[in-house]
């Protein structure tokens, strides 16, 4: 459990890999979580296996009016969040950019970028008029860098970059948004480019034990800083 106040915390792409991590270790530190994800069965195991208090949906960012319906629901039972995190997100399979299909670079668009901006959309009004509450998009170490044959995700987290520290210029005081990078993990998304050479890297259960209290240590003063968990 955690000395501090219990604070209300929204992930996205809480079905597998840093999100579900993430919602664990908030949980177990006496935090409220609420998230949405694409696949049923994981969400159903999540609201299964946590406490009454907590609540995850079967939510497709990419669909805006579907994240509407969702963050209706969620203020209503639970009020703004404290902690906003865009987590999801997915990858192109390893190739050139002119043999990425239209489609793929399209279905990571939808969701690495405009998914971000529909969950901004319908929560963070609700963050402003109460007048406090941190966002947090999750970048990548191909934000900041790039490599050949993962354009589309490169741009995708450069973007996240520039989103957020646009948005932080549109906040008030007493509010944040950062773009985090979150390390190198050992989830499938690295294994779909790396390998078994993933591997090498920690598991997004060790990740998260750093992870989560670094993300609930992040205030105003961080607001459209570029960090890197673990970062001070």
């Amino acid at each position: 459990m955690s000395d501090l106040p219990a604070r209300k915390v929204l992930i996205t792409g809480v079905s597998r890999g840093l999100g579900r991590a993430l919602t664990a270790g908030f949980f177990e530190r006496g935090h409220v979580v609420v998230g949405c994800g694409r696949d049923g069965n994981a969400i159903a195991a999540l609201n299964l296996a946590h406490a009454p208090g907590h609540h995850f949906a079967v939510v497709d960012v990419r669909d805006d009016d579907a994240v509407a319906a969702w963050a209706v629901s969620v203020l209503c039972d639970f009020g703004p969040p404290d902690l906003l995190l865009n987590n999801a997100a997915v990858i192109n399979r390893n190739a050139p950019l002119w043999q990425v299909p239209a489609a793929e670079f399209d279905d990571l668009v939808d969701i690495n970028i405009k998914g971000v901006a529909n969950v901004i959309r319908h929560f963070v009004p609700a963050m402003l008029a109460r007048g406090s509450g941190v966002i947090v998009n999750f970048s990548s170490g191909w934000g900041r860098e790039t490599d050949p044959n993962v354009v589309p995700y490169c741009a995708s987290k450069w973007a996240m970059e520039g989103l957020s520290k646009a948005l932080a210029q549109e906040l008030p005081p007493g509010m944040a948004a950062i773009p985090l990078s979150p390390g190198i993990i050992d989830t499938d998304m690295l294994r779909a480019c790396f390998g078994d050479d993933a591997g090498l890297y920690p598991s997004p259960e060790e990740w998260a034990k750093t992870a989560v209290p670094y993300l609930l240590s992040l205030g105003p003063a961080d607001t459209g800083r570029s960090l890197t968990v673990g970062d001070r």
